[in-house]
């Protein structure tokens, strides 16, 4: 009887190892492959829903080089050694003043008739950040985002709280005029003469998702993401949606960078950003899985695009939302344009 209770604590301790060795063996989705570091890596978006394959030639040669050359404006900063902040920043700021996106200069009319931007941006190394929404006279909303982090000891600046706080920096400032455009405009009429019980046309589809982001990691290996827009065609007074809502629209940590895009309502639901970087440390599991995870398993079809770049510089750009303006590059070589899902 002795000798068994001196073995009992082994046969306890084998039969733990024997558990562990069997739960590690069925985790399928942690990732043993060795990954391969870059120096550099950024990918943008410039807005998801769906467009149709049949858009004007020109009109997608439009958006094709738009998005060319925003990526060559982060990559350049990227590859002379700035930051990754700044590289978000300024393939921003691009992305605002292109009129082809809804941000800044392209944006939206509420159904108040009026243009509202939010924005907002994240460190990766230092988890700080800084968001602003309904401002109506800042040129850049995303540098606004940005000293909100820097230059303030909060987080969130909202409407009137924002202009006043924007009037404190340097920020460029504008009339109300500036961001009216003509086919935003048109779309905002057309928009008031449907009912709200019925389906929304495919070009309304995609003024209703449009948003703009990037996402960034630099040669120190430091981790950025940014998100700006204007809205939702024709939203209600007061709406806000995911892009200023830190972890739902803009997340970024040490490990991975995510910019979303689509419905805001379902981004915020889910918390989509934060949800695919949980999901990547705590499943110890690769960028594309956690990426396939958020887009397949917690989203529905039409609900929303994403961008993310990881701390190895590998990128991933996914929707389920039929087409995503999106484009991505990185020191290896590797890059990618494109506007539907298959591309």
């Amino acid at each position: 009887m002795k000798k068994l209770y001196l073995l009992l604590p082994i046969l306890l301790l084998l039969s733990v190892t024997a558990c562990q060795v069997k739960q590690n063996t069925d985790n399928s989705t942690a990732d043993t492959t060795e990954q391969t570091q870059k120096e550099w890596a950024i990918a943008l978006h410039g807005g998801a829903g769906y467009v149709s394959k049949d858009m004007p030639e020109e009109r997608k040669q439009a958006y094709m080089e738009s998005l060319d050359e925003a990526l060559a404006i982060g990559s350049e900063v990227l590859k002379n050694g700035g930051s990754a902040l700044d590289a978000v920043e300024q393939t921003v700021n691009y992305l605002e003043d292109n009129e082809l996106f809804n941000a800044g200069k392209g944006a939206v009319f509420t159904a108040e008739g009026k243009n509202e931007l939010d924005a907002s941006i994240m460190d990766g190394s230092t988890k700080n950040a800084g968001a602003i929404t309904g401002v109506t006279t800042v040129k850049n909303p995303i540098s606004l985002a940005r000293k909100v982090m820097t230059d303030s000891k909060h987080v969130f600046f909202a409407a009137d709280g924002a202009e006043t706080f924007a009037d404190e920096t340097d920020v460029e400032r504008v009339e109300r005029s500036y961001f009216h455009t003509d086919h935003r405009y048109e779309a905002w009429q057309e928009a008031n003469k449907q009912s709200g019980s019925l389906p929304l046309t495919d070009e309304q589809k995609s003024w209703k998702y449009g948003t703009v982001g990037c996402v960034a990691l630099d040669k120190n290996g430091k981790l950025a993401a940014g998100t700006s827009t204007g809205g939702m065609t024709n939203k209600m007074y007061g709406r806000v949606g995911d892009v200023p809502i830190i972890g739902s629209g803009t997340y970024a940590n040490d490990l991975v960078a995510v910019s979303s895009t689509g419905w805001g309502e379902k981004i915020m639901l889910s918390v989509s950003a934060h949800t695919l970087a949980s999901y990547m440390e705590f499943k110890d599991t690769s960028l594309q899985a956690s990426m396939d995870y958020l887009v397949d398993d917690v989203l529905e079809p039409g609900d929303a695009g994403f961008i993310a770049v990881d701390k190895y510089g590998n990128f991933s750009m996914k929707t389920n939302t039929g087409s995503m303006f999106r484009a991505a590059a990185n020191s290896t070589g590797e890059k990618s344009i494109g506007i539907w899902e298959e591309e």
